[in-house]
């Protein structure tokens, strides 16, 4: 039985928490979160505690850390420094030498490292990549994801802006594809961004689009958004061109574009080429709780099967690197070469 200590009981917490409960090899042995918080009924009876080191306390074999961004690096070190392998939520740190050093210290423990990259365990999100992958580079990559918060969701949102823009915030996942269909070295970004509210610090920006190159001649565009003042239209588009076609997620139910399942809810695929367009029918598919039952179970094989996941690793890193340079252009106005930026 995996004894698993849970960080952070936002809704990506909580979602992991119940994820480990449901699941017959695992058993929570702490959830921890710096103020109260309400939990659902299955979660309420769990030992609670308010800091990172009463939870590492209780021995755990697996950490959860779902905390905000700019403690990830070092409750990830510190919890593989206790013996611990770690799930960490996306991002894994607030900026590139982080990011290497807790990769760094996962291969000098021998704990296996994963990071939260929800879409790489969705059955339609791996469909797409490689309906694009067969199609052929070089690509032009599509994507965005703009939210239109308010209330609560707002709350979240500017609580998340006092460390983390949004473009690196939500980009990773959609970065993250992109270099799992082309394979080829980022090269160059290049981004631009507007601060649309005084509710945030000097500083931070609410809405950001950058521009990528990859050294295959592949070219990205990533667009993000938070806020009440965001617009509900065109919120989600995903599209993947090559010279030999191109595959789409075509419109679903979706909801609001601050509806969570609605993020990775995939209605269709679409693949269309110069000989005619086939439609990909995906019924069916998970959920967010789902999906991160999917990703909690996964970490366990990756423990009890000692899964490689040296490419995992790497890929979180570079998919980083990426969102971090196109902050930094936003930041200085100036095109960042991913060469110089990330070493």
């Amino acid at each position: 039985m995996m004894r698993v200590l849970i960080a952070g009981l936002g809704n990506m917490g909580k979602s992991h928490a119940l994820a480990h409960h449901t699941h017959p090899g695992a058993e929570i042995v702490g959830l921890v979160n710096r103020s109260p918080v309400d939990l659902p009924e299955e979660l309420a009876t769990y030992p609670r505690f308010t800091s990172f080191e009463e939870g590492l306390a209780t021995s755990p074999d697996l950490v959860v850390i779902a905390t905000y961004s700019d403690s990830h690096a070092d409750y990830a070190c510190m919890a593989m420094e206790a013996g611990a392998h770690v799930f960490v939520e996306k991002p894994l740190a607030t900026n590139v030498a982080d990011a290497r050093r807790v990769v760094a210290k996962a291969q000098e423990t021998g704990r296996k490292l994963m990071v939260g990259y929800i879409l790489r365990h969705h059955p339609s999100w791996v469909r797409l990549i490689g309906e694009a992958r067969a199609l052929g580079g070089p690509f032009v990559f599509r994507l965005n994801l703009n939210q239109q918060s308010s209330g609560a969701e707002w709350e979240t949102h500017k609580a998340l802006m006092a460390t983390t823009s949004p473009i690196v915030d939500c980009g990773v996942h959609y970065v993250d594809v992109m270099c799992q269909i082309t394979d080829a070295a980022p090269v160059r970004v290049h981004g631009i961004g507007l601060r649309l509210t005084d509710e945030i610090p000097e500083g931070m920006y609410n809405y950001g689009q950058f521009q990528t190159l990859f050294a295959d001649g592949s070219v990205g565009w990533y667009e993000a958004g938070w806020g009440p003042m965001m617009s509900e239209t065109a919120f989600f588009v995903k599209d993947v061109v090559s010279p030999n076609g191109a595959v789409s997620i075509t419109e679903a139910d979706k909801g609001a574009s601050s509806d969570i399942d609605g993020h990775t809810r995939v209605g269709a695929i679409l693949v269309h080429t110069p000989d005619g367009d086939r439609l990909i029918e995906m019924p069916e598919e998970p959920g967010h709780q789902a999906l991160c039952d999917a990703e909690q179970a996964y970490m366990l094989r990756a423990i009890a099967e000692d899964i490689d996941l040296s490419r995992h690793m790497s890929d979180a890193v570079q998919s980083l690197a990426i969102c971090l340079a196109a902050d930094e252009s936003i930041r200085t106005g100036r095109a960042v070469d991913l060469k110089d930026f990330a070493s």
